[in-house]
């Protein structure tokens, strides 16, 4: 039976990569001194030296800096992207629905995220879904990171849940399946291009309509 579900965020709840699209699409528009390059060169170069998230954005806006040669301050376009990128997030589709269905069914629902804590937070609640949860741990407020086992049964404690009645949600094959499998969860792969599937065993998901049926059926 499972009791609890607990989820990824960039990637698995929020469409990242729209999001940051859109976010970037605005901040150009915003800031004139980047108009020596093309938006499209802009963009494009800023998801390369991102890296899907994993190069943080102080490095990212010095690069471009030096290498577009524009003439400003890293840290205003850096707090531009903290303080405005919660107004672009976009949830992947049937979000609400989904989150809506598991606390009809008593489910309790958690996040564990990866990232700075102030931002993270922020986006949740860009996405409207805050008080959908019981509990939230990002990883700077932690002291602990995924993939390493201890954020996760630190999560399970505060729900008051075991790991085999826990479903664990996230895009990362590593960082999130394959350790949270090796923590006793119920590993679920949110299905996308950016990374292999996982090795280990674990559900794949297409939709995220497909979490309260597979929790109905484990009833």
């Amino acid at each position: 039976m499972i009791r609890g579900v607990l989820f990824d965020l960039d990637g698995t709840l929020l469409d990242r990569e729209r999001s940051l699209r859109d976010f970037l699409d605005r901040q150009y528009e915003r800031f004139p001194v980047m108009h020596s390059v093309s938006k499209a060169q802009f963009v494009e170069r800023f998801l390369q030296l991102d890296e899907n998230g994993y190069v943080w954005k102080d490095q990212v806006y010095t690069r471009l800096i030096e290498q577009f040669g524009w003439s400003c301050d890293m840290q205003e376009l850096l707090n531009d992207y903290l303080h405005a990128f919660r107004d672009h997030c976009v949830g992947f589709p049937h979000l609400t629905e989904m989150l809506d269905e598991l606390r009809g069914m008593g489910v309790k629902q958690g996040i564990v995220s990866n990232g700075v804590d102030a931002f993270q937070r922020r986006n949740i609640s860009g996405l409207g879904i805050t008080d959908h949860f019981d509990a939230i741990l990002v990883s700077e407020s932690e002291g602990l990171r995924k993939p390493d086992p201890a954020i996760f049964m630190r999560a399970l404690h505060r729900l008051n849940l075991s790991p085999e009645e826990t479903m664990f949600v996230g895009d990362h094959p590593v960082n999130d399946v394959e350790a949270s499998v090796r923590t006793g969860l119920l590993g679920v792969w949110k299905k996308n291009t950016i990374y292999a599937i996982p090795e280990c065993s674990c559900l794949v998901l297409d939709d995220l309509m497909q979490i309260p049926a597979w929790v109905r059926e484990r009833d």
